[in-house]
């Protein structure tokens, strides 16, 4: 099955540009669906036709699953890949046209406040769901369990100790801490609301005073993208950067001169979800996908090949990440949360503009 992973640089006039690669090719019917539910339409073999996939995630990740999705459903499906913020952007100028069908990605903090781009649906498979990963929204499936982590270069470190926030204003590390952009970003987002409650003892507002002590220690680096995060401290160019678990997982599975630290001033641990577009063109493909993508299978995947936490309860953590039992998690106000969005963001850059 052929498949397009569209690389998407969104700037003020949404331009993208488009990359493909291909794989095992089965026939379709060009833009078919099928009526009646997907798990009708799966059990009959009849799903046909395409799916278009708008997708943060990094194309390592995406494409194992997507494959899989392809050979169990003869569905084509088509990736466009770029950060949280842009896609959003992309999904919001096409209300009424969508051209997506499933968003895939983005923490919940991101998207509750963006509830009314999306069709309400829930998996077959919500009964496996951990009961704090439910969808009770109805258009809010979980996908992924990702703890906020902080990533370290073990070539780079040297004597310095990094064992949560505080350390990270170390005067050693000014300039070397790889960050990005938390309007850009659901992962930096929920960092930024990571290290509020956890900095300010619970209290949010306590913790700006951190905040602007963290800012003057990046030395004024930013940057646009969660992947160039990890990838940033995997490759030498920093010393340590905030970035989800999974970012960081992927190169302690493969030996790489990286390690996970979870803050020990508290970590909080969200689901990131998948999501159909409202109004969505391949309406019976994207409830496939949904279903495809919560289902013990490609779960398991998830967490065998992926590194990352599955959201159900019949699908252990990979056996190289600590039990979530020993990691000091703390919550967050998820209401308080998305009514600050906005303002929290714009303190954010107001803060960091001024170092």
């Amino acid at each position: 099955m052929k498949k397009k992973i569209v690389a998407l640089f969104l700037a003020a006039a949404l331009a993208f540009g488009l990359t493909a690669c291909g794989s095992r090719e089965k026939p379709t019917k060009e833009n078919q669906t099928v009526q009646g539910s997907a798990e009708e339409a799966e059990e009959t073999g009849q799903l046909t036709g395409n799916l278009v996939i708008y997708c943060p995630h990094p194309l390592e990740f995406i494409n194992p699953l997507v494959s899989e999705f392809e050979n169990q459903t003869g569905i084509k499906v088509e990736v466009v890949a770029a950060g949280t913020g842009e896609l959003l952007k992309r999904v919001e100028s096409e209300q009424g046209n969508p051209l997506g069908d499933i968003f895939w990605g983005g923490s919940l903090s991101t998207m509750k406040p963006q509830m009314n781009l999306f069709e309400n649906y829930q998996s077959v498979n919500e009964e496996f769901i951990q009961d704090t990963m439910k969808n009770v929204e109805g258009s809010l499936t979980r996908f992924t369990d990702v703890p906020s982590i902080i990533m370290v270069n073990t070539d780079l470190i040297g004597n310095i100790e990094v064992n949560g926030y505080e350390d990270l204003l170390n005067p050693e590390l000014k300039g070397k801490i790889a960050h990005c952009d938390p309007s850009k970003s659901s992962s930096s987002y929920e960092h930024l609301i990571n290290m509020l409650y956890a900095m300010g003892n619970g209290n949010p507002e306590d913790g700006w005073g951190y905040v602007e002590k963290f800012c003057e220690n990046l030395d004024g680096k930013l940057l646009s993208g969660s992947s160039a995060v990890y990838k940033g401290v995997a490759d030498g160019e920093y010393v340590v950067g905030l970035t989800f678990e999974e970012g960081a997982a992927k190169y302690v599975a493969d030996g790489a001169p990286v390690k996970i630290v979870y803050m020990e001033e508290g970590v909080i641990s969200k689901p990131d979800g998948v999501y159909i577009i409202k109004d969505a063109k391949n309406m019976e493909n994207a409830k496939a996908f949904i279903d495809f993508i919560t289902g013990k299978e490609a779960q398991t995947i998830i967490t065998t090949q992926l590194n990352r936490r599955s959201v159900r309860v019949d699908v252990p953590a990979p056996e190289y990440l600590i039990p979530k039992e020993e990691i000091n998690i703390i919550f967050d106000d998820p209401e308080l949360v998305v009514e600050k969005k906005e303002e929290w963001l714009t303190k954010f850059n107001d803060i960091f503009t001024s170092y």
